[in-house]
């Protein structure tokens, strides 16, 4: 793909998540041509995917076609790709179809993958939340699993669900399993001993939510507790089985479904493009989020590190990154300096599950507990695409927690 018939620049953005379609919606109104690059044909809500996962919400929930995005702007055109190579000199990227696609500015906004930290047996034997396949595979896993043990099939695992990290991905996903063993079994299994089904949560640091606050921490551990999920802290994970994790204190769990949630790494086919790399393979950038030694390529969101470091693996950082990156794309355009990127932090939260969550914001400000679930709620509802996605995910959760007592109604797929 040569120079674009308009004659205009081209500004070529690598990945439709909050970073990439952010800097699109900033090219939106520029005198420039955008091409919008991704290998699936949709955007993917990630902070919603726990959901999808335990059977709350559908894939289509959180989840929204790209080239319906691109539709809305002139000037924007999507493509179903997946980049191979990018070649700096001759302004060029390589995708899997084997084409060049030239650009005058480059946006790489790829996102980063799971970072096993050579656990043995941890990429082979345990599952992801990250993208829209992976939710699914969990969620089919851990209900054929039920499905399984209830029919008392010989060679069944017990019903052992082993979170790994104890992040916010790691609290949500172990505080919605809890829901679903404590609301949704007795009704949809009764022939199953809810004390079989376990909910064990590890992480190696003495305290889950590390980024927040002392007291958030202390009540996201007891209220996890509450709920029946059975922490492992202060113990790392020295190997992943197909049937078992192993710790570090010599103990051997049952685990019918192993569930990565700790440490990210870029993806590993970015270390051949030849940009500077530094801890965890993230692209190395200038204060105005260009990629160091490379003027016209730019590196945001969570694959990108500046000088201070990488900023918080969360959606803001992204989509301002993004929006930021593309400003100064219509700046060189206009002949203009470059300036400085700063991130105005928004504060963080994390969801424990029915009517409990925690909030820190910058200013000082922590809100636990109901409040700071219904603030969760309505802003994740109020982020997604479009009416569509979220008129269903209000009416899928509004009957996840609203009718578990008269009905144990999950979103089922099929085996896998």
């Amino acid at each position: 793909m040569g120079p674009t018939a308009s004659g205009r620049p081209r500004v070529v953005v690598v990945g439709g998540g909050f970073a990439g379609l952010s800097a699109v919606r900033e090219l939106s109104g520029a005198d420039v041509d955008v091409l919008l690059l991704d290998r699936d044909p949709y955007n993917t809500f990630q902070p919603l995917l726990y959901q999808v996962a335990t059977g709350g919400l559908n894939p289509g929930d959180v989840t929204y076609a790209l080239r319906a995005f691109a539709g809305r702007f002139r000037n924007v055109r999507f493509q179903r790709v997946s980049v191979t190579e990018v070649d700096t000199s001759n302004r060029r990227v390589r995708v899997d179809s084997g084409a060049d696609i030239t650009y005058d500015y480059l946006i790489l906004c790829c996102g980063v993958t799971a970072h096993y930290f050579g656990i043995g047996g941890a990429q082979e034997h345990a599952r992801t939340i990250y993208t829209r396949q992976s939710a699914i595979q969990v969620r089919d896993l851990v209900l054929s699993s039920l499905e399984t043990v209830a029919q008392g099939r010989e060679g069944a695992v017990e019903p052992v669900f082993v979170i790994v990290g104890g992040g916010a991905t790691g609290v949500e996903m172990a505080g919605a399993l809890a829901e679903l063993r404590n609301a949704g079994l007795p009704l949809a299994y009764p022939e199953l001993d809810p004390n079989r089904v376990r909910v064990v949560l590890v992480e190696m640091t003495g305290e889950v939510l590390a980024p927040f606050a002392p007291g958030l921490r202390t009540y996201t551990a007891d209220e996890l507790r509450a709920r029946g999920v059975d922490l492992r802290l202060g113990v790392a994970v020295d190997e992943v089985r197909e049937d078992c994790v192993i710790l570090s204190d010599g103990e051997h769990l049952p685990s019918a479904v192993t569930i990565w949630a700790t440490g990210v790494k870029v993806h590993d086919r970015v270390s051949g493009w030849g940009l500077p790399q530094g801890r965890g393979g993230r692209v190395q950038v200038d204060a105005d989020l260009r990629v160091v030694g490379h003027p016209d390529v730019f590196a945001v969101g969570d694959m990108a590190a500046g000088t201070g470091g990488p900023l918080p693996q969360l959606a803001q950082p992204a989509i301002q990154g993004g929006r930021h990156a593309a400003a100064q794309v219509r700046r060189l355009v206009a002949g203009e300096q470059t300036e400085a990127f700063t991130y105005k932090d928004k504060g963080i939260m994390a969801t424990i599950g029915r009517s409990d969550a925690v909030i820190q914001l910058p200013n000082g400000l922590k809100v636990r507990g109901f409040l700071a679930w219904l603030g969760w709620l309505g802003l994740h509802i109020v982020t997604l695409m479009s009416h569509r996605n979220r008129l269903a995910t209000m009416a899928n959760l509004s009957v996840r927690y609203l009718t578990w007592k008269r009905g144990a109604n999950v979103i089922v797929g099929d085996p896998p």
